[in-house]
């Protein structure tokens, strides 16, 4: 996927997001749609929750990388930031199966985008968090969003009573 010639910022990058693939397949193994709408007593979102809104997130990141969002917006609105969490079945939300399938098929894109990327389109300002910033930080920006909520998943997985799967 990676050549020789491949930027060392790419590469962390294109390692970071296969981390965070890892993560999201062990922590959801086996997890049914029905367990990732339970929601954690000590208040948070669910599981369907938290992978929709990595999913949604993607959007973002495909769009940096010149690729086609996966969730068409009315889709991915339901899981944005400070929207209401998911308490339960409801219409609107994506299956947890399709979620993780709609994850990576996100996942090969972004992949493909970051192998086609020059390097210097990494350093074009682009808009994030109100100013311009190269686009190298915006991008590493959302795999840390990414990398920060998928570490939720651990736990999430305990919560819906499952034993941890990451050792």
């Amino acid at each position: 996927m990676t050549t020789a010639t491949t930027n060392a910022r790419v590469e962390a990058l294109i390692t970071q997001t296969g981390y965070n693939q890892y993560a999201l397949k062990t922590n959801t193994a086996e997890v049914t749609h029905v367990e990732s709408l339970k929601q954690p007593q000590a208040g948070g979102n669910c599981l369907n929750w938290v992978v929709g809104h990595v999913v949604a997130t993607r959007n973002q990141t495909l769009t940096l990388l010149g690729q086609e969002p996966i969730w068409s917006e009315e889709i991915a609105q339901r899981y944005r930031r400070g929207g209401e969490p998911v308490e339960g079945p409801e219409d609107g939300l994506v299956p947890f199966e399709q979620m993780l399938a709609d994850f990576d098929t996100s996942q090969d894109a972004i992949l493909a985008g970051l192998s086609e990327i020059a390097d210097e389109e990494l350093d074009v300002p682009v808009p994030w968090f109100g100013e311009q910033q190269p686009k190298a930080v915006a991008l590493a920006g959302l795999v840390f969003h990414e990398t920060y909520h998928l570490g939720q998943t651990g736990l999430l997985r305990r919560v819906i009573g499952r034993e941890g799967a990451i050792k």
